[in-house]
């Protein structure tokens, strides 16, 4: 999985970055650089850890996230930069920081904390980038029609159609993940790599001395912005930077200090991405490796063993399959069969999320 960390200048974004990725990545640096900071990390899952106390295992695999801290994509005087943008539609999820703590050393790029304005300012660029490819392929198309035959004619009318429907939703001020696409239009279009068709995260990057109004700062984002098309979360990337360069301890003992209770909110934040995206994980266990596997939700059990290896999925037979928690219980996948737990599953079994699986197969 690719994620984008987008959003205007001194909102804090390599901050997250940073503390998602653990790094030292150096904050306002891209008034100097236009490169990306890139780093990956792993899924956090406790299921993976427990498994791994059991079987002792020579290497533990969690899922991985690619984090991308990408340079202020605004409309400068020579237009949209389409390179970047190319790039953004290639991500499987945005993540648009946008900031509300107040910090004097840190001057707003405009002057004044506005959430509500930062936040359409991004997103109106967002949709002058897809509006702009629109309407250079319909002035392409318009060109081909002249001199192709009627078939071929007849299939650029069908889709300039598509795609001026599409661009009359941006004009209206709407992305283009609220439009309706069927499945044969969707992979039509997907080499466009539009960018206000990829899942949304808003992060709202708040200053540490907000941190006990959270409740009332979340619900007025939400009443203003929520939507289907996007989800909302509040994390003070700078506390978090901060404790992403301290030990577990710490970072738990730092937390308590500052009245923060529940699961830490990136960890949130990657749970939403996943379940933006419809994947979940199952598991397979051992003493070799103890792995965690993201599939979409609904694969079969031989479209999800085909994840670990082609071989698997194409000489299926069966899986054997149990729940995360009762492999827990019963100690080992062998006690699990001698307490009759075990199911034995065909190529029909929806694959469901915790399963710990070990697939028979024979090529």
């Amino acid at each position: 999985m690719k994620i984008g960390i987008i959003g205007i200048p001194r909102c804090g974004k390599t901050s997250l970055f940073n503390a998602v990725t653990r790094g030292s990545a150096v904050i306002g640096s891209y008034s100097t650089a236009n490169e990306p900071n890139i780093g990956t990390v792993q899924v956090p899952d406790a299921r993976l850890d427990a498994l791994a106390e059991i079987y002792s295992p020579k290497k533990t695999t969690y899922a991985e996230i690619q984090w991308v801290d990408y340079p202020y994509a605004g409309i400068s005087s020579s237009g949209i930069d389409q390179q970047l943008m190319q790039s953004l539609g290639e991500l499987d999820v945005l993540v648009h920081v946008v900031r509300s703590f107040t910090e004097e050393s840190v001057p707003h790029e405009y002057g004044s904390i506005d959430v509500d304005r930062d936040i359409g300012i991004l997103e109106l660029e967002l949709q002058f980038s897809d509006l702009e490819l629109i309407e250079k392929r319909i002035g392409r198309i318009e060109s081909e029609m002249r001199s192709v035959k009627s078939v071929e004619r007849s299939e650029l009318e069908r889709h300039q159609n598509l795609l001026e429907k599409m661009k009359l939703h941006l004009e209206k001020g709407f992305n283009l993940r609220t439009f309706e696409l069927s499945e044969i239009e969707s992979q039509e279009i997907k080499h466009y790599n539009f960018v206000t068709l990829i899942p949304e995260l808003l992060v709202i990057n708040i200053g540490e001395g907000q941190l006990g109004d959270i409740e009332e700062i979340i619900n007025n984002i939400e009443t203003k912005h929520a939507s289907q098309d996007r989800a909302i979360v509040l994390i003070c990337a700078k506390v978090e930077a901060e404790l992403s360069t301290m030990s577990l301890g710490e970072a738990l003992e730092f937390r308590s200090e500052l009245g923060l209770i529940g699961d830490p909110p990136l960890n949130n934040a990657i749970a939403i991405t996943y379940d933006m995206l419809g994947l979940h994980s199952f598991l397979t266990a051992g003493e070799d490796e103890c792995r965690a596997w993201p599939i979409q939700k609904g694969l079969t059990a031989p479209q999800a063993a085909g994840k670990i290896h082609s071989d698997l999925e194409r000489g299926f037979i069966r899986v054997e399959v149990a729940s995360y928690e009762e492999l827990l219980l019963a100690g080992s996948m062998a006690e699990l069969k001698k307490r009759g737990q075990l199911r034995t599953e065909g190529k029909q079994y929806i694959v469901k999320d915790g399963d710990v699986m070990n697939v028979l197969f024979n090529v």
